[in-house]
């Protein structure tokens, strides 16, 4: 047993030990606490983590419950229609800016046009496309009866043989049926012939253009015709590249258009030089040669060396029945013109029934003019290039 004095002298060892117990259970303490607030974050953490697992599992098993392919190809029929009633409606619109160039019997048109976008834009593509195919019918209706209904005036003559000089009114009676042929023609030893273009230099999009009349009269020449196939402004297919041609071409001023575009460099062309005039099957056949008074390129080449070179491509625009413009020689003498309600392919069997020896074809169409003293025929639209006689 400790005495009362032991215990005296062993007090202070006391007190340390006890303090060492308090502070060893103050830690021991704030560690428990520590580790109790880490479980309740990690478990705060993992119940967000299950709430999300359980949210994926929910959507995966939505995705798993619907059909993929169905809903892919469903969108890919989507993405058809639209393209395809699109493409419809585009070419639709364009044949009935053509029809509304040789008739005026097109009541009702535009509105079935107008029903036709409204179903489009309701997405009812099946209802759209019977509309613009109805259309599509009546516009070339309308088209195959004002070609079956025209008729040469009674006071326009018979001729085979292109006139001398001057410009022509007369009917030609070819292999393939009776035309009515506007056509002006000039000696290359007394007459220039010019390529005018209203760009001075290449143009891509919303190019400038004028009337035929104009290039005429601000050359001082004294006949002229249109020139090579554009896109006109009016066409949404030609959004973006409006007023615009590709072909190659020389203009007055000597300046070459379109040289770096060789996708069209297989297009035939006409070279017009210093009292002669000179036809190439293919415009890559021709360099850039700056001797010259003009060239130009367009298709298809109608006859060479006297012969026909061109019976049809399946191009329905080609195929159809229309104003034909076009250019020519025989010997040193040069021809424009234009062979009414014609195919291209006709106008070919026309031009050989004349005995020209060679001929290219250009545009035709809305874009149809012809001038000699005033317009023969047009004035049709403005165009962006046209062949201008100019006397020496």
């Amino acid at each position: 047993m400790l005495s009362l004095k032991s215990l005296k002298h062993t007090r202070p060892f006391f007190l340390v030990g006890f303090g060492l117990l308090i502070v060893i259970i103050t830690t021991l303490s704030i560690l428990i606490n520590s580790q109790q607030t880490e479980i309740r974050t990690v478990m705060t953490q993992n119940e967000t983590v299950q709430n999300r697992l359980a949210s994926v599992s929910a959507q995966l098993k939505t995705l798993q419950s619907e059909d993929q392919y169905k809903i892919n190809q469903d969108l890919k029929t989507e993405i058809g229609n639209i393209q395809k009633t699109y493409k419809k409606a585009v070419t639709t619109y364009e044949n009935l800016l053509k029809v509304k160039e040789i008739s005026k019997n097109t009541k009702g048109f535009d509105a079935q046009f107008a029903k036709a976008l409204t179903l489009l834009v309701d997405r009812n593509y099946k209802d759209a496309e019977t509309e613009l195919s109805d259309l599509g019918k009546k516009i070339q209706d309308e088209t195959d009866k004002v070609s079956s209904t025209f008729s040469i005036p009674a006071d326009v003559k018979v001729n085979n043989a292109p006139p001398s000089g001057g410009f022509a009114r007369q009917q030609v009676n070819a292999d393939t049926g009776s035309y009515l042929v506007d056509i002006v023609s000039a000696d290359l030893g007394s007459t220039r012939v010019i390529v005018d273009t209203a760009s001075d230099s290449d143009c891509g999009n919303g190019c400038p253009v004028l009337p035929l009349g104009e290039y005429v009269s601000r050359n001082g020449g004294f006949a002229g015709v249109n020139g090579s196939y554009f896109c006109p402004e009016a066409y949404p297919s030609c959004a973006g590249k409006t007023n615009s041609y590709d072909t190659l071409l020389m203009n007055k001023n000597k300046h070459y258009f379109n040289s770096d575009n060789n996708k069209y460099s297989t297009v035939p062309a006409v070279i017009f030089l210093s009292g002669s005039i000179r036809f190439v099957g293919q415009s890559l056949e021709w360099g850039r040669d700056t001797g010259i008074d003009s060239m130009i390129a367009n298709q298809p080449l109608l006859l060479s060396g006297g012969n026909i070179v061109f019976g049809g491509d399946g191009d329905p625009k080609k195929g159809s029945k229309g104003s034909r413009s076009f250019v020519g020689n025989k010997g040193s003498t040069i021809y424009i013109g234009v062979v009414h309600n014609a195919t291209v392919a006709e106008v070919a069997h026309v031009l050989k029934t004349l005995g020209l020896e060679n001929a290219l074809n250009l545009d035709s169409g809305g874009s149809t003019a012809l001038w000699y003293g005033g317009y023969k025929a047009g004035p049709g639209r403005n165009i962006p290039n046209a062949i201008v006689f100019v006397r020496r």
